[in-house]
């Protein structure tokens, strides 16, 4: 109930303050559909159009802010497609409850001259593309409110209107200065690790696999110099060892197993002497005790 009498006396405010800069009035037979016309902003490729779109509004307005669709094309916004504006619904975080359709309506003419920066619903056209189709929108008509040069006052250099134009360049400028604040306030409260603490942060755990390998490395060869181990094989696990971290286990892996390999066959060697020893002696004894 409350939405409904504000939407009442926002079109009662708005039919009779009409101005040559925007107006707005709700559809005859659904009072949650409102068309507006706005004229281009002076001194801008917008400056001798006359745009005209829809605004559709929540049942919980004004908690929650308006969609906004443009129906003249004008090389800044899409037709038939809902805008991305700080005042439209696609960014119900920046709305206040406090404003209202007017208020939209200026903040439209305030951000036509904008960069659209890939916003949803944006366009960049060239400046002549965009001053051809501000003329050609002098003659567009809806199909429900007819010739929409006449929903407007007469464009003169009254000191209303005039003020109407700067209150919407000053509107534009609030909101795109609240945006870029927020964004600064979160960029701020996510630190950024610098490229010397990402650095140390990803080496430290390395170089400390690095340290423990190289001593695994040298206390194996150390304890086997006697064995066949191949010296060249441990000069470039080392080597490997320095270049690669992430290699470092299966490194060691292959030096112990390696060491392991030739340690049994050394044992099975020497077995092979005792037992050949043996023999020989047993032989020998024999014969001796043979002869006598």
């Amino acid at each position: 109930m409350d939405t409904v009498k504000r939407l009442y006396k926002e079109a009662k405010e708005l039919f009779n303050d009409r101005t040559a800069e925007y107006f707005a009035q709700p559809l005859d037979d659904n009072l949650f559909e409102w068309h507006f016309t706005v004229r281009g902003p002076p001194d801008s490729d917008f400056a001798s159009g006359v745009y005209h779109g829809r605004i559709i509004l929540p049942t919980e307005y004004p908690m929650k802010p308006p969609s906004i669709i443009m129906l003249t094309p004008n090389g800044r916004f899409e037709v038939n497609k809902k805008i991305c504006l700080s005042i439209s619904g696609h960014h119900p975080e920046s709305w206040q409850p406090s404003w209202s359709i007017r208020t939209a309506l200026l903040a439209i003419i305030g951000f036509m001259p904008t960069e659209g920066l890939g916003a949803i619903g944006s366009l960049d056209y060239p400046s002549e593309e965009r001053k051809t189709l501000a003329v050609k929108s002098q003659n567009w008509c809806c199909p429900s409110c007819g010739q929409i040069t006449k929903l407007l006052k007469t464009e003169d250099s009254n000191h209303k209107e005039s003020e109407a134009n700067k209150e919407a360049k000053e509107l534009a400028k609030q909101i795109r200065f609240k945006e870029t604040n927020s964004e600064s306030t979160e960029d701020k409260s996510t630190p950024i690790p610098t490229v010397s603490e990402a650095t140390t942060t990803s080496t430290e755990p390395n170089e400390a696999t690095v340290q423990t390998t190289e001593q695994t490395v040298d206390q194996t060869v150390e304890q086997n110099n006697t064995s066949d181990t191949d010296p060249q094989l441990i000069h470039r696990s080392v080597s490997v060892t320095h270049s690669n971290p992430i290699m470092t286990a299966n490194v060691t892996a292959n030096v112990t197993l390696r060491t392991n390999i030739n340690l049994d066959s050394g044992s099975r060697l020497t077995n092979y002497l005792i037992a050949f020893i043996v023999l020989a002696l047993a032989f020998l004894l024999f014969r001796r005790f043979f002869l006598l």
